[in-house]
């Protein structure tokens, strides 16, 4: 049954800027509340790792150190003849003080700066522990800082227990004590260290740092080697265009945001790869998704199977992967800017799941093909629902969306309106805004190549 395409799909639309998916309200579920928790996803962290297990301090070039953990973000180091930098700050203050002891066995030198490749609390919230004399990221993560930093802690510490069970309950944000826009150089002496913004990706604010000297760059949650990407305030059109611009600086090692370091460049070349791989296959699959109107359940569904033959084994895949495809699922009906994360949604997203895993076991068992599945009795009402269509109308824009998400809104463009105020760096433009839009292109691409060719 076909209904009034346009009306349903700004009805979609609306919901899913709440933090809403069409499935979680106009779905009737047809599997009982045990066979719901029985097939519930991995929202929560159920993993038997014990975070900080498995300590490595690895040397990467000349001066230049990655500290990793089993269940950890991992944390870069930069001794030079000035002092040491540190790159992500661990979880919690014991973390750090962990990694601090790596450090002290190396050296005694100061620690002038931490930098903060982006916001997240598993590699920030450790930060005052170095006692440095800078903290910096970029001014688009003190936004997200600001705008969704409570929440994203509140979030964090419901969904990996383990992880934060050190820090209390009023855990707060630490806050950057300098911000930039595009790009810093710091001089520690016998090796520069080049902070760059090179647009939008696991978060819309990534900084990567650059140490030119030893050929080395820590590239935050943008890069994965064994772990699969965290996508949930990704911005899957964009991130791609990030990792070439990290191919480009060649780097002889690469830290990633979790995990062991790639080192030798076929180990960095094939490290970016598998994260383009994933973040291509995820934000394509959903979008075929989107286009044939199917609610979020089934896009999950069909995402995962599409993933997991390939990614199925990375560290975090199963864990990662429904904030990941709600991001993706949201992007292709066309929310440029990611939703908060708050407790609320994600119990929202949790209903929205229910009984996936039992729809796709269902499915695999079936002993004859050709039977017809049993369904319940549906009104019309609701066989309406299910007929909606998830797309987005084509040029639709976010002008007719009515969002409750202060943070949305304030990054929302009115008719007439000039482009937000955020520097030529701050956002990359996707192929397609290009393709559209020519005659508009802004000074940010040739800046981000300017950035680049500085860079080397």
């Amino acid at each position: 049954m076909k209904i009034c395409e346009s009306a349903m799909e700004a009805e979609t639309l609306q919901s899913t800027e709440k933090g809403m998916w069409p499935d979680a309200t106009t779905k009737k579920q047809t599997v009982s509340r045990q066979e719901s928790e029985a097939a519930m996803v991995d929202i929560k962290n159920k993993s038997k790792t014990v975070p900080g297990e498995n300590e490595r301090f690895e040397e990467l070039g000349r001066g230049c150190y990655a500290y990793s953990a089993d269940g950890c973000s991992n944390t870069g180091v930069v001794i030079g003849e000035r002092g040491v930098l540190i790159v992500d700050s661990q979880a919690t203050p014991q973390q750090a003080e962990r990694v601090l002891q790596k450090i002290r066995e190396k050296t005694d030198k100061p620690v002038k700066q931490v930098v903060l490749t982006h916001f997240h609390s598993d590699c920030s919230l450790g930060a005052l522990t170095f006692e440095a004399g800078e903290i910096i990221a970029s001014d688009l993560t003190r936004r997200m800082m600001d705008t969704r930093g409570s929440d994203e802690i509140r979030v964090a510490r419901e969904r990996s227990p383990a992880l934060f069970a050190d820090q209390p309950e009023n855990t707060a944000v630490i806050a950057p004590t300098m911000t930039i826009a595009s790009s810093m150089t710091i001089d520690l002496g016998d090796l520069e260290v080049r902070l760059m913004h090179l647009g939008r990706g696991h978060t819309m604010g990534d900084l990567v740092v650059w140490v030119p000297g030893s050929g080395v760059i820590f590239a935050g949650d943008l890069v994965q080697k064994s772990g699969a990407p965290y996508c949930g305030d990704a911005h899957l059109a964009d991130w791609p265009r990030a990792l070439d611009r990290i191919s480009a600086f060649r780097p002889n090692a690469l830290m990633p945001g979790r995990g062991r370091s790639a080192v030798g460049a076929p180990a960095v070349a094939t490290a970016i790869e598998t994260t383009r791989d994933f973040v291509t296959t995820l934000r394509d699959a959903a979008a075929a998704c989107v286009s044939q109107s199917l609610g979020l359940r089934d896009t999950f569904l069909a995402v995962r199977d599409a993933l997991e033959p390939q990614f199925g084994k990375l560290t975090g895949f199963d864990f990662n992967l429904p904030l990941s495809v709600a991001r993706a699922y949201d992007e292709a009906l066309g929310l440029d800017q990611p939703q908060v994360w708050t407790r609320e949604r994600l119990a929202d997203l949790e209903d929205a799941l229910s009984g996936a895993a039992t729809a796709g076991q269902a499915a695999e068992e079936t002993a004859e093909p050709d039977a017809a599945p049993e369904v319940e009795a549906q009104s019309s009402e609701e066989i309406a629902a299910e007929d909606k269509p998830a797309e987005a109308e084509a040029g639709g824009g976010q002008a007719d969306l009515v969002s409750d998400s202060d943070f949305a809104a304030s990054l929302e463009l009115t008719e007439g309106e000039d482009e937000l105020d955020l520097s030529a760096d701050d956002i990359v433009e996707t192929d397609e805004e290009e393709k559209s839009a020519e005659a508009k292109q802004t000074e940010g691409e040739e800046d981000g190549e300017k950035v680049l060719e500085n860079a080397r």
